[in-house]
């Protein structure tokens, strides 16, 4: 089972889209600008070069021209944004992507935005919680589980996202069932 780190930040009230990133500030004197991208590794955003970027309650539809890391991060370039003026204007914009624009993925394969919000059941019937994030150590990526209304206690606990530890994803009835001590 793995989880491949598409988005960390998921727009849960809207499942037809995924959020890829940020476009930070202008770079430069000719429309450029930076980006924090969620995807893993970075550069990853560039795959997708047909973007829907949100300032305040809209969305755009806007094309990557060019796309590059610069030091220890990522520039871009977009159709129509030619000047500083431009980049401005878009400082602080959400970058979008329709979901079905995400590649298909294999079985047992998830991305993380679909993981995010889960309920955790143990395979004795324990509920732990809900998956507010995940995050990525190295080893393996780590479930982070917050203890709310329906679950055992109000803990949160640090589950790692490995086979044994994971034993079912139920993405159609919101559930993850996980072979982990509660006391634990």
């Amino acid at each position: 089972m793995s989880a491949l780190k598409t988005s960390v930040q998921g727009d849960k009230s809207a499942s037809e889209r995924v959020q890829l990133g940020t476009l930070t500030s202008p770079h430069g004197v000719k429309g450029g600008l930076k980006v924090y991208s969620y995807t893993s590794p970075i550069e990853n955003i560039f795959q997708y070069p047909d973007w829907l970027v949100g300032t305040g309650e809209s969305l755009t539809p806007m094309r990557v021209r060019q796309g590059r890391p610069q030091g220890k991060g990522l520039v871009v370039f977009l159709d129509g944004v030619d000047s500083r003026t431009d980049a401005e204007a878009l400082a602080g914009a959400t970058i979008w992507l329709p979901t079905q624009k995400l590649e298909p993925l294999g079985t047992d394969e998830f991305y993380w935005y679909q993981i995010e919000g889960l309920s955790v059941v143990t395979v004795s019937g324990d509920v732990l919680g809900r998956i507010e994030y995940l995050f990525e150590t190295g080893a393996n990526d780590v479930l982070v589980v917050k203890g709310d209304a329906d679950s055992l206690d109000k803990r949160e606990r640090l589950l790692p996202y490995i086979d044994g530890v994971v034993q079912r994803i139920d993405l159609e009835q919101g559930v993850m069932t996980v072979d982990w001590d509660p006391e634990f």
